[in-house]
């Protein structure tokens, strides 16, 4: 099951929120000292997402310092990797004789089992946080320790692949089933592992699942990137992975779909999220369906209307409409949308 616990401080007297979210954070993390120069005028949201074993951290909160000391560590140790993805601000962090500064798009992992310090400063920061079991992770942990508080690309490669997951997973509220928490775990976990060893060059001693599924995911990173492209077909995808068409197909069966469906789901979906959008109202729906792919503006209305049971231009009215309070319909809303087809 995938479990959502959020807290903020935003609504408590201005002199309890620091020490509510210093008491909150360590019940929900591992213990750690925390202090900041902003107790006083303090802010802070965070969003706990519980995917099985992997849990998923989105933050934001006015500049501190986190240290996790030896004391800590005797009293409580949950035996975690923590990675974290910052999206605004820098971090400083240090553990082990390492000390790392990070700024935007910065990637890194620390041990909770061993000390460490973290000084978060700049704009109120925000990043995604990741916490997975250490006995999850493939990887002798003598093959991790040079990994650890050093500056991980996330920007590229499989670190591109396990930040952007982690920016979707914060920022697309309810729209996973509580049911896809375990999935959405295992994914990660291998996203990680496989970032690990590529980064040791220990890829050798991962399972072939994990390769799997970093592959799979990788595959679908790109089909996103090139949505546009009108000669996005299954052989362009598997030349550009260099493995097979057979072998393509048989990794999207595993995810109960097919190639090609699965990129007409994403074509269909970022249209539709564009016709809802105020800001492209102007633009026209050939034009709007071009630039994610739909070559043809007669297959392009009857592929939306066939996955969600209205017209493209109905869409749009009724979803702008809807940003105007009080303004009548012209005519009746479908009762429900349906989703894409597989």
């Amino acid at each position: 099951m995938m479990i959502e616990t959020v807290f903020r401080c935003d609504d408590l007297p201005v002199a309890d929120r620091f020490d509510y979210w210093r008491e909150q954070m360590t019940h929900l993390i591992a213990p750690m000292e925390m202090s900041s120069e902003h107790t006083r005028d303090f802010e802070g949201e965070a969003r706990v997402l519980e995917l099985g074993a992997a849990h998923v951290w989105p933050t934001k909160f006015r500049p501190m310092r986190f240290r996790r000391t030896p004391k800590l560590i005797r009293q409580s140790d949950p035996e975690l990797y923590h990675f974290s993805f910052l999206q605004r601000g820098n971090l400083q962090v240090s553990q082990g004789r390492r000390e790392t500064a990070y700024g935007h798009d910065g990637l890194y992992v620390v041990d909770t089992s061993r000390p460490y310090d973290c000084v978060a400063y700049g704009d109120s920061p925000i990043g995604v946080g990741l916490e997975i079991p250490k006995a999850l992770i493939p990887l002798p942990y003598d093959r991790i320790d040079p990994l650890l508080a050093r500056p991980i690309p996330g920007h590229e490669g499989i670190g591109a692949l396990l930040a952007g997951f982690l920016t979707r997973l914060a920022s697309d509220n309810g729209m996973y089933r509580p049911s896809d928490g375990p999935r959405l775990g295992t994914v990660l976990i291998d996203l990680a592992a496989s970032l690990l060893a590529h980064a040791v060059e220990a890829e050798d001693v991962l399972p072939p699942e994990t390769h799997r599924h970093t592959l799979i995911l990788r595959v679908q990173n790109f089909i996103r990137r090139n949505l546009h492209d009108p000669q996005l077909t299954p052989a362009a995808v598997a030349a550009a992975h260099h493995i097979s068409v057979s072998y393509l197909h048989r990794l999207f069966r595993a995810q109960d779909t097919t190639v090609s469906g699965w990129i007409r789901q994403q074509r269909l979906d970022r249209v539709r999220r564009d016709l809802a959008d105020p800001g492209l109202s102007a633009v026209p729906l050939h034009q709007l369906a071009a630039r994610r792919g739909f070559a043809h503006p007669a297959v392009f209305s009857r592929t939306f209307r066939a996955a969600y049971g209205i017209p493209p231009s109905d869409y749009r009215q009724l979803e702008l409409r809807a940003r105007v309070p009080d303004a009548p319909p012209s005519r009746p809303a479908p009762a429900a949308l349906a989703p894409p087809p597989r």
